[in-house]
């Protein structure tokens, strides 16, 4: 059971008298911290409690400093370390740290507290197998073989074909999906992060709507993906032996990094992020660790429930993909939950076979006139369940017509008319091509933003943290940091601004 959880106002209280009780040159250590110090106070945990309590017994020795710890673990990549023994051991002579978590020098909470408390976080009830006596195959993490896709190219979902048609009718049959260990971070995420940024007007209310951009990056691991052998071969000569081996880090995989075209080992970090451009600031409001197989067109769809669950008073409006969740499930639940899809589009997919052959149509879906202009979007038809498409010299977009004879003696042009029930992948609500998808779709760039701040900006991709489990809740805790950073800079700015 948890004996005793600091409120906020208890906590500003000790921040407070530590402060005064400071010496000299450590007043003046902590005016270079001034931004630090605002994110401790603006950092309010009240809510965990509530959340916490279901993961202690009711009965049993009292946990201590639970507060202090999960503030601890917040501060620790704001402070730039890398790893939870270094950063223990650092509290454990820097006073003004000390403060700032909310702990006296003689009472800080022990390095297994710290441990315990992340492993209590997880909701995965099988124990884990990663001790020195946990052994396995050593073809368990075998590299994949075959022709790479490529720079630029994606991995095709080939594991499980079919799993996003699964997960589609499953949603829509009213079904969860199963397996999620991460439930109580993305909802500590949400308290602690999403609800008091949309208290401070960061993202609108659900009137409005938002556009989420969703998007996966590379999470390399510091663990060996042939691990290590325990057997006594090599002392008999024998050093190609198939004896079972120990692995440090045994929920990592092999990937592809489109970016560098190379296979990883490792995990993927896939966010869902929304970009306020009237105020220039990017918020993560969910992250998953998956490993390297899993295809980014599931997680998409993984994440995309979640947050509808996690934040229910969020509508979305728009949601910003890229060419690896192009397919029909995806814009199948798009349509059933009412959500604007901006897909960019697989190359590979090829023309439906339900456009009629009397339309040329580019990759886009966009119409091609007789003289191989393209056709320019003139707006939805609505009673008839149409888009209208109309000449582009008689609209003013071609200055002349390659044709010798026009192909209509109209001085309005030729139109054509495409209708989305011929294939809602290629025609969405907001027509692609238009100047109005490509401005909702460049929302898409904040993902990459986002990723970049968590792997490299707090150093994500340096700790040296083996399991999902981990990865997990230092993801969850940088993406608490960037909504802190974002609240204090609007902050800042309206000061400003008088």
């Amino acid at each position: 059971m948890i004996r005793h959880w600091t409120s906020q106002t208890d906590y500003l209280d000790f921040l407070t008298a530590g402060i005064d009780a400071l010496d000299p040159s450590q007043r003046k250590r902590l005016d270079g911290m001034t931004t630090t110090l605002e994110k401790m106070k603006l950092l309010d945990l009240d809510p965990v409690e509530e959340l916490l309590l279901p993961c202690y017994s009711p009965i049993g020795r009292p946990a201590v400093h639970q507060m202090e710890i999960l503030r601890s673990l917040i501060l620790m990549p704001e402070m730039g370390y890398t790893g939870i023994t270094a950063w223990v051991d650092a509290l454990q002579h820097d006073e003004l740290l000390d403060l700032l978590i909310g702990c006296r020098p003689y009472d800080l909470p022990p390095l297994g507290s710290y441990y315990d408390f992340i492993t209590r976080l997880w909701l995965d009830p099988a124990p884990e197998k990663c001790g020195r006596k946990d052994l396995y195959s050593a073809d368990r993490n075998c590299k994949p073989k075959g022709n790479k896709p490529g720079k630029g190219k994606k991995l095709e979902e080939t594991r499980h074909p079919g799993i996003c048609a699964t997960m589609v009718e499953n949603l829509q049959k009213g079904k969860d999906i199963p397996f999620n260990f991460e439930a109580l971070l993305e909802s500590i995420l949400a308290e602690v992060g999403t609800k008091p940024s949309i208290e401070d007007g960061l993202i609108p209310d659900a009137a409005e709507g938002i556009t989420l951009s969703g998007d996966g990056s590379c999470l390399h691991t510091h663990a060996n993906p042939y691990g290590k052998k325990v057997c006594d071969c090599e002392s008999k000569g024998i050093y190609d032996c198939n004896c079972p081996r120990h692995y440090s880090d045994i929920d990592a995989a092999w990937g592809w990094d489109s970016d560098l075209s190379v296979y990883y080992f490792g995990y993927n970090l896939y966010t869902e992020t929304y970009h306020n451009s009237d105020l220039g600031v990017d918020l993560s409001l969910i992250t998953r660790i998956i490993n390297g197989r899993r295809h980014d067109s599931v997680s998409s769809i993984v994440c995309l429930h979640e947050f509808r669950k996690r934040c229910p008073d969020i509508r979305i409006a728009n949601l910003c993909l890229d060419s690896a969740s192009d397919n029909y499930p995806t814009y199948t639940l798009c349509k059933e939950w009412g959500i604007n899809p901006f897909i960019d589009l697989n190359s590979q997919r090829g023309r439906p076979k339900s456009i009629p052959d009397a339309i040329k149509i580019d990759k886009d879906g966009t119409p091609i006139c007789s003289g191989g202009l393209h056709m320019v979007y003139q707006g939805n038809d609505y009673k008839g369940h149409r888009v209208k498409w109309r000449c582009p010299v008689a609209c003013g977009k071609a200055d002349a017509c390659p044709l010798s004879t026009p192909c209509s003696p109209s001085s309005y042009g030729r139109c054509v008319y495409t209708k989305p029930a011929w294939d809602i992948r290629l025609y969405t609500p907001v027509a692609r091509g238009t100047d109005a998808w490509k401005k909702i779709y460049r929302n898409r760039t904040s993902c990459e933003r986002m990723n970049n701040r968590i792997l490299n900006d707090y150093r994500l991709h340096a700790m040296k943290i083996h399991g999902r489990k981990r990865a997990s809740f230092f993801a969850t805790v940088d993406g608490i940091n960037i909504h802190l950073d974002a609240r204090l800079k609007v902050r800042a700015t309206a000061a400003a601004a008088g």
